[in-house]
């Protein structure tokens, strides 16, 4: 990456916030206010997004959010992430409050009806990163898909400050596969965490190893002859599933978004920070973010 562009941060809001509140939430004991609103999820929140703030020096930020299960792909497949468990009562309210928080740090909270952060995320990417290196705050390994020579995607690892930064040499080193392969190995494999099956018996390794030796989904159904009878049967017992759950772990890149690159430079109004932070009864940050508290 260059070091004279300037640097989007984009955000995956939902991955920071289920992060920081069950990172926090493990031990018990769930941070609230004097009034009773609890907060460990939006703390929790800060102090990811502040390190990598901090470490990856970024000029303009841009928070992306998923807005609700209704989205295209539940459309394509109604098990679309079915298997989900719903909120913990204690994190409900934090939802909205930590998009206050942004807010109030002028930072753009980025949704779109019908799709999730992750298409967000691609589009401002994929927008963007002409003019400026892109940084992708998240844990989300489908990311992956989005790296470029211009998009690095930072995997938060166990900890604080502690991150994976993907670029496509580091991608290739790790896992020898491109950015593009990440989407036809999925495909195959299916996501569990996600609900959609892929081809029924295909694990993580047998998928890799076919998209390496064939390049694609393509490749590997121009020689089904060359497979072994047990892959070549379970492929087109579920062809169709195949090519779906490919389009299931596609992240679109072409979503209609309003955010102008000039509401999205990190720079904020101190006493509107102090005000929410007192607020919430966390003066504290107000430190990390370089503001005088009262």
């Amino acid at each position: 990456m260059s070091t004279e562009r300037e640097r989007l941060l984009l955000v995956d809001g939902m991955a920071l916030m289920f992060r920081a509140y069950y990172a926090s939430a493990a031990s018990g004991y769930i941070r609230r206010t004097k009034a009773g609103l609890p907060t460990n999820a939006i703390y929790g929140f800060m102090r990811y997004f502040w390190d990598a703030v901090e470490k990856f020096e970024p000029s303009h930020v841009a928070c992306c959010w998923d807005l609700s299960s209704k989205t295209f792909r539940k459309e394509q497949y109604p098990s679309y992430k079915g298997n989900r468990s719903e909120a913990p009562d204690e994190l409900i309210p934090q939802f909205s409050v930590i998009r206050e928080v942004m807010d109030s740090l002028g930072i753009p909270n980025i949704s779109a009806e019908g799709f999730e952060a992750d298409d967000c995320i691609g589009t401002l990417a994929s927008a963007y990163c002409s003019d400026m290196d892109v940084l992708v705050l998240t844990g989300d390994h489908d990311m992956l898909q989005l790296v470029n020579d211009c998009t690095s995607i930072l995997i938060m690892k166990k900890g604080h400050g502690n991150y994976m930064v993907y670029t496509p040499e580091s991608l290739m080193e790790e896992r020898q596969l491109t950015p593009r392969q990440i989407i036809d190995v999925k495909g195959l494999m299916g996501d569990p965490s996600d609900n959609y099956p892929g081809v029924r018996g295909i694990g993580e390794k047998t998928a890799v190893k076919l998209i390496q030796e064939y390049h694609d989904i393509e490749g590997v159904l121009r020689n089904l002859e060359l497979l072994s009878k047990g892959v070549r049967t379970k492929i087109e017992q579920d062809l169709e599933m195949l090519h779906l759950s490919r389009e299931l772990a596609t992240i679109r890149c072409d979503v209609e978004l309003v955010c102008s690159m000039d509401h999205c430079r990190l720079e904020f109004d101190h006493q509107l920070v102090i005000s929410k932070f007192e607020e919430l009864e966390m003066k504290s940050i107000c430190a990390w973010l370089g503001v005088a508290a009262g």
